[in-house]
């Protein structure tokens, strides 16, 4: 009798660690099906729109690998290991596109700010025919650039210095299509002005910052 209650008592352990073993499997597998939707969702999710939400979707992220990483450490088993690392992979593929945007973003918003600080704000970036400008705002903008330029003459790059010269050819070409446009005498004269201190400012100190590159080119 005893014999028979020890072999009872063993097999209700075993019935019960099987069943203990099916319910982690079935809890890991629920894990592992979210964990791949989740990736499979953020794949779809466009770039440029991933940027913007990104830390969001990293918090999400770890927190579903946590929970998938801690499900499937109740088993005994590598079941699932393989849906783990493919997801896991196309979520790191999904991210190198993300990182690789949000610089290009990053470098345009540097170059637009840029470029706003010397034409203003109403510069979109591509309207390079300046159409915005016109015969009650030119003076000012013109003003606007030379002054910024003036005050940060010394820290342009020879980089600089030619995105400069492109700003400077847009607004002299727009000017041509102002002065039609009933320019003030009074206003061409200040702009004549500005431009002749604009000329030698440009040639000198973008030889200057020509030189100094070359110079630590040297140097390299």
């Amino acid at each position: 009798m005893k014999l028979l209650k020890s072999i009872l008592a063993t097999g209700v352990i075993a019935i019960s660690l099987v069943a203990c073993q099916e319910n982690h499997k079935e809890i890991a597998q629920n894990n592992v099906d979210q964990y791949v939707a989740y990736v499979d969702s953020v794949e779809t999710v466009a770039v440029a729109s991933a940027v913007t939400n990104w830390n969001e979707i990293e918090d999400e992220f770890k927190t579903a690998k946590d929970d998938v990483e801690n499900a499937v450490k109740a088993l005994d088993e590598n079941t699932f290991q393989k849906e783990i690392d493919e997801a896991s992979l196309a979520y790191e593929r999904f991210k190198i596109q993300v990182m690789n945007e949000k610089e290009r973003m990053a470098v345009n918003q540097k170059r637009l700010n840029f470029q706003r600080a010397l034409v203003g704000n109403a510069f979109t970036g591509t309207d390079m025919k300046f159409t915005w400008i016109n015969k009650d705002n030119i003076l000012s903008v013109y003003q606007n650039f030379v002054d910024t330029v003036s005050e940060n003459k010394d820290s342009y790059s020879r980089e600089d210095w030619d995105e400069i010269k492109l700003l400077y050819e847009a607004i002299d070409s727009r000017k041509n299509t102002v002065e039609n446009e009933g320019l003030s005498s009074s206003d061409n004269r200040k702009i004549a002005g500005l431009k002749l201190k604009f000329a030698p400012m440009y040639t000198l100190n973008r030889m200057g910052a020509k030189s100094e590159e070359n110079a630590k080119a040297k140097e390299q």
